[in-house]
C-alpha cells in the first residue's frame, strides 16, 4: 500500500482520510435501519437517548450525539409525554415533615428509601388515581392502590399492604412523598411512627424533590396509556 501511495503521489493521510469518508454512508445507512426499527418497535416514544441504550443492547455501539443527529437527519421525533398532573396539594392542612432525602435517591439496601405519590389517569373518560410506593434500591414497586377517587383510604391501604411485607418494627427506613394533604394527615403520620418509619417531604411547589415517583408516573403513563 505505502508503494502504491508513493507511485500515484498520494500523501497516506489524505488516502486514509477519503477512505473514512467513502465508508460513511455504509455505516450510518445499517445504523439509521437500525434506528428506524427501534422507533417504529416502540410506537415512535423513544427519544435519541433510549434509542441509543437499545442499540447498544443490541451490540451497536454508537454515540448518543451521533443518534441524536442521525435522526434528525431522519426525521424521527418522539411523541412528547402528555401531562395530566394530579395536585394534591392544599395548603398547610397538617404538620408537614422536613425534606431528609434532599435527592439521595439511591441506596446500597432494600427497605432503606421509600417514594409515593398519587397520580391521575384517564382511561374511556374516567378518572383513577394511583398511589404506589417505590423502593429506591432497584425501583421495585413495593405496594400500590388504584382507586376511582383520590382518599386518604386509598393511601392507608396502601401502606397496610407494604407493611406486610417489612417486620414488626423497622429501623432507618426513610418514606418520602410531596406536601399532598394525604401526608400531613395526623392518622397517616401515626401509622409511620407506628411502624418505625421516619416521614420526608418535598419542598412546596418543587417537583424534583421527587424525581423518582414524577419520571415513574410519565414513563408509565407514556408505554401504558396515552401512545397506544
Amino acid at each position: 500500500m505505502k508503494a502504491l501511495l508513493q507511485l500515484a503521489g498520494l500523501p497516506r493521510s489524505t488516502f486514509y482520510y477519503y477512505l473514512h469518508q467513502s465508508q460513511k454512508p455504509v455505516r450510518y445507512q445499517m445504523v439509521k435501519e437500525e434506528i428506524v426499527a427501534v422507533f417504529n418497535k416502540n410506537k415512535k416514544r423513544y427519544g435519541y437517548r433510549r434509542i441509543t441504550q437499545e442499540l447498544h443492547n443490541n451490540g451497536i455501539y454508537i454515540n448518543h450525539k451521533t443518534v441524536q443527529k442521525l435522526m434528525k437527519q431522519l426525521g424521527l421525533v418522539c411523541h412528547v409525554r402528555e401531562r395530566r398532573k394530579y395536585n394534591s396539594y392544599k395548603g398547610e392542612i397538617g404538620e408537614v415533615a422536613p425534606n431528609l432525602l434532599e435527592r439521595h435517591f439511591k441506596t446500597n439496601e432494600p427497605n432503606r428509601k421509600w417514594v409515593t405519590d398519587v397520580t391521575e389517569f384517564k382511561v374511556n373518560d374516567q378518572k383513577l388515581y394511583l398511589s404506589p410506593i417505590i423502593d429506591l434500591f432497584n425501583g421495585e414497586v413495593v405496594s400500590y392502590n388504584l382507586s376511582r377517587h383520590p382518599n386518604f383510604k386509598q393511601v392507608t391501604d396502601m401502606l397496610e399492604d407494604a407493611f406486610q411485607k417489612l417486620p414488626d418494627k423497622v429501623d432507618d427506613l426513610i418514606l418520602h412523598s410531596d406536601q399532598g394533604w394525604q401526608y400531613q394527615m395526623k392518622p397517616y403520620q401515626n401509622l409511620l411512627r407506628a411502624k418505625g418509619i421516619t416521614q420526608s417531604m418535598s419542598r412546596k411547589a418543587t417537583c424534583l424533590d421527587n424525581a423518582v415517583a414524577e419520571n415513574f408516573f410519565g414513563l408509565l403513563k407514556t408505554e401504558l396509556f396515552y401512545l397506544e
